[in-house]
């Protein structure tokens, strides 16, 4: 295997269809385009959860959230379970980080040699309030604060001042990795905010959008649609369709969305200018990806947190050397699959560290013929939720399974905006039935839903029952971290 250089660029809450390169007629993201343009895209790429902290566990492990046991964002990944790397770290393959993992302390061994400008959960110990469920803690009582925070619209908020760090960062890191000359890869993972609320987006990128007339998202309940009974338990939990201010307020947030996602698309040009320019862009990997989508309304729903594809949707974009230019795949892919990607693409032959691992190269995928069969996995344990919620895509057939409540199946093919559930027409009840098996062939769905919960519950104990663990945590986005503390220590 040929050593290459990898970039991995994650951004966070990144909804796949709005790209450009995805047939988005909204979307602006010239600089994604180019890069799928050089590359493959995967477009049924999905996050092993629906939420930060679980999924880039997930990422980091190679493994499921049920095997790492990281439910929610209460349970942050410290190092304690091997990751990509550490396997690079062992065979001596200089690894660091810019920007956002979300993990839990700077100070853990969590894979990468240097941690520049961490963004990590809050305090060490993350949502922990949000840990309580069955019944869980309703927002209300928890803070009396909205998700989205105070302000929607135009303007800089902390998280873009992030952004603009960490980029600047990462440009300055590649910049030396050129000048140094060194025949040995390096693997740099770089970790965006944007298009993660705080639903603020600079003036140049909101006014990209100001003047377009949005359509409205689908199956809104205000036009009589039922959501399904776990979801309505999430709506109620985390209501921000009743709490805009004001309908212009509520079209702001749209507005702002494509702002944050124009740019996001602009630092990852950024990044790319940096390759291009030290002359490392022929011998560097480049992957672009997301830890989980953003519902955006649709249902009346916003933020992630559920199964449709609004939300476990993810991008995934392979560019680099012998990759076939403007290629598709359209086999299912996951986070789980950058495991041995990202090891395979610095050399290293993944087979001896996978060790029961689900993942795939997506070298090895993209050059396959389309995989119809293969099952992907998605489950949620965390905020809003009473009882755990699992997906299975597999081939054209979409299946959700609730725990304590009746399942949802979709076909994809023929229904890919998911408008008709399928779970209820005898017709379909044999394609229920196998998929239901195939999901029970990864994970019992009730006994994992048991013991996340058991999780939970010893955490609320640690941290001093119900009472106390209430007011723990923060109460929307994490805080970004003081840029300008951090730059006192690069």
């Amino acid at each position: 295997m040929t050593p290459r250089n990898v970039l991995i660029i994650m951004s966070d809450e990144h909804d796949p269809r709005h790209m450009g390169c995805s047939g988005s007629p909204i979307a602006l993201t010239p600089n994604l385009d180019r890069l799928a343009a050089r590359g493959v895209r995967f477009p049924n790429a999905y996050t092993p959860s629906p939420i930060c902290v679980p999924a880039r566990a997930a990422f980091a492990t190679g493994r499921r959230v049920f095997e790492t046991r990281h439910w929610d964002n209460a349970s942050p990944y410290c190092g304690e379970s091997q990751g990509w790397g550490h396997v690079l770290q062992g065979r001596s393959i200089r690894v660091e980080s810019v920007g956002k993992l979300h993990y839990r302390a700077e100070e853990d061994p969590a894979g990468f040699d240097v941690e520049h400008l961490p963004m990590h959960v809050a305090g060490g110990h993350g949502m922990v309030w949000a840990s309580i469920r069955d019944p869980y803690l309703k927002r209300d009582a928890a803070s009396g604060a909205r998700m989205f925070g105070d302000r929607i619209g135009r303007g800089e908020s902390s998280y873009t001042a992030y952004d603009r760090s960490v980029t600047a960062r990462a440009v300055d890191w590649l910049h030396a990795a050129a000048a140094r000359r060194d025949e040995r890869p390096f693997v740099l993972y770089v970790g965006l905010v944007a298009p993660h609320f705080p639903l603020i987006a600079p003036a140049h990128f909101y006014d990209l959008y100001a003047g377009m007339s949005l359509p409205e998202p689908k199956l809104h309940p205000g036009s009589g649609y039922l959501r399904h009974p776990w979801v309505q338990a999430y709506a109620d939990f985390e209501r921000n369709e009743e709490n805009f201010a004001s309908p212009q307020e509520r079209h702001a947030a749209f507005v702002a969305y494509f702002g944050l996602t124009s740019f996001m698309d602009h630092h990852v040009g950024l990044l790319m200018q940096a390759l291009a320019s030290g002359g490392l862009i022929d011998n560097t990997v480049v992957v672009y990806t997301s830890d989980h989508g953003d519902n955006l309304g649709t249902r009346g729903v916003w933020g992630k947190s559920t199964l449709y594809q609004e939300s476990v949707s993810i991008p995934m974009i392979l560019a680099g050397p012998g990759l076939l230019p403007g290629g598709v795949c359209e086999t299912a892919v996951d986070l789980l699959d950058l495991f041995p990607t990202i090891l395979e693409a610095a050399g290293v032959d993944p087979e001896p560290e996978m060790h029961g691992r689900p993942g795939q190269s997506l070298f090895t995928l993209a050059a396959a013929q389309l995989n119809t069969g293969r099952p992907i996995f998605s489950e949620y344990h965390a905020a809003g939720s009473n009882t755990a919620g699992f997906m299975l895509r597999k081939g054209r057939w979409k299946y959700h399974y609730y725990v304590r409540f009746p399942p949802e199946l979709f076909d994809l093919e023929a229904d890919p905006q998911e408008l008709r559930d399928l779970a209820l027409d005898p017709a379909y009840a044999d394609v229920l039935r196998e998929m239901e098996a195939a999901l029970r062939c990864i994970a019992d769905p009730e006994a994992v839903d048991r013991q996340a919960k058991a999780d939970q519950r010893a955490l609320i104990e640690r941290f001093g029952g119900v009472d106390k663990a209430s007011h723990i945590g923060a109460k929307g986005a994490t805080p970004a971290p003081s840029v300008a503390a951090m730059a006192q220590n690069p």
